[in-house]
C-alpha cells in the first residue's frame, strides 16, 4: 500500500513537471502583469507594446507607486514564478535594502532576465554658481564647508547616495535637502534653494537645454548621446565613478528558464531594432541588452557597491 502510494506521488510529480514545461514552452498563453514602482515606468510600457504585438497577449503595467519601489519589488517576489508577473527593476531596487526593512531579498527572491538599458545621471548646478566642470566645483565646496545645499528626489534615493559618493570621493561637504520626488527637486535646485544635484537624464537635459541650470558632467562611463558635450566624472578627475540609472527585468525565484530566455531574446531582438532604439533614445536611454548571468551578477555588484557607500558616508533615511 505504502508503495503504490509512492508510487503514485512520484508520477503525479513527473506529470505536474511535464505539465510545466509544457506551459513554459507556449508562453504566453495568457496577459502578462509588468509591475513598476521606484521610477519611470516608460521602458515598460514601450517594449511591453512590443511584446504584445510579437505574442498576441496584453502587457498590462502595473504601477506601484510610493515605498521608494518596495511595494513593486514586494509584489514580484510573492507572485507566483510563471513568467505571467515580471519588475521592471531600477537602481532604487538595489539601494533600498540599505535604508528600510525589506520583505524580500533582491538577490534570493528573484530571477534575474536582462538588463535593458541605462540612463545617466547629470551632475548640476544652479546658474549663479560660479562653477563650469567637476574641478570648480570641488575646489568651491572645499572652499566654503557646509555652505553648498545638493538636493535630491528624497533621502534614500539615488540622487541621494550618488551625491554622498561624491563627497566621500572628493572629501567635499555639502548639505542634503531632500524633496520628495526628483521632479521636486530639480524644481527646488532652479529656484536656488540648492545649488547641486545629480539629476537622472530626462529630468534634467530640458532645463539644461532652457538655461534654467547648467550641467557639468555625466555620471556614465562613456559620454551620453544626449548631452555629447559634457564630460563624464570619472574623465573629470574621478576614475571609478560610475553611477547611471538602469531598467531591467526580474522575475520571480524559480521561474522557467525557457520563459527567462524567451522574454530574453525579444528583448535583445528589440535592441537591434532601429525604431525602438529611436523610441527610447528621446528618453535618454543608452542601450545595453544582458544575458540573465550577467545581469544577475550586475545586480549583485550593485547591492555590494551601495552598500559600501551608505556605510562610508553614513547617509540615513530618516
Amino acid at each position: 500500500m505504502q508503495r503504490n502510494s509512492m508510487m503514485y506521488l512520484a508520477g503525479a510529480l513527473v506529470f505536474a513537471s511535464l505539465v510545466a514545461a509544457v506551459h513554459a514552452q507556449q508562453y504566453p498563453v495568457k496577459p502578462i502583469r509588468w509591475v513598476t514602482g521606484g521610477g519611470p515606468d516608460s521602458m515598460a510600457r514601450i517594449l511591453g507594446q512590443r511584446f504584445t504585438d510579437a505574442w498576441g497577449q496584453q502587457v498590462v503595467v502595473d504601477e506601484r507607486g510610493g515605498g521608494g519601489g518596495m511595494l513593486s519589488g514586494e509584489a514580484v517576489a510573492r507572485a507566483v514564478p510563471d513568467g505571467y508577473t515580471l519588475l521592471l527593476a531600477t537602481g532604487t531596487h538595489t539601494i533600498n535594502p540599505n535604508f528600510f526593512r525589506l520583505t524580500y531579498d533582491m538577490v534570493r527572491d528573484f530571477t534575474p532576465i536582462t538588463l535593458i538599458a541605462t540612463i545617466p545621471f547629470v551632475l548640476a548646478v544652479h546658474p549663479s554658481l560660479p562653477v563650469k566642470t567637476v574641478n570648480d566645483l570641488v575646489k568651491l565646496a572645499k572652499a566654503r564647508p557646509g555652505e553648498l545645499n545638493y538636493t535630491s528626489g528624497g533621502n534614500g534615493s539615488p540622487g541621494h547616495l550618488i551625491c554622498e559618493m561624491f563627497k566621500t570621493m572628493t572629501g567635499v561637504n555639502m548639505v542634503h535637502v531632500p524633496y520628495k520626488t526628483v521632479a521636486q527637486g530639480v524644481t527646488g535646485l532652479i529656484a536656488g534653494q540648492a545649488q547641486v544635484m545629480f539629476a537622472v537624464g530626462p529630468s534634467a537635459v530640458p532645463q539644461i537645454q532652457a538655461g534654467r541650470i547648467r550641467g557639468i558632467a555625466v555620471t556614465t562611463l562613456k559620454r551620453s548621446k544626449s548631452l555629447p558635450d559634457l564630460p563624464t566624472v570619472a574623465e573629470s578627475g574621478l576614475p571609478g565613478f560610475e553611477a547611471p540609472a538602469w531598467n531591467g527585468i526580474l522575475a520571480p525565484a524559480g521561474t522557467p528558464a525557457t520563459v527567462v530566455n524567451k522574454i530574453n531574446a525579444e528583448v535583445l531582438k528589440n535592441l537591434k531594432q532601429q525604431e525602438f532604439l529611436d523610441k527610447i533614445a528621446v528618453l535618454g536611454f543608452e542601450p545595453v541588452g544582458s544575458t540573465p548571468a550577467e545581469f544577475g551578477d550586475f545586480v549583485k555588484a550593485e547591492l555590494v557597491k551601495w552598500a559600501k557607500v551608505a556605510k562610508d558616508s553614513g547617509a540615513r533615511a530618516d
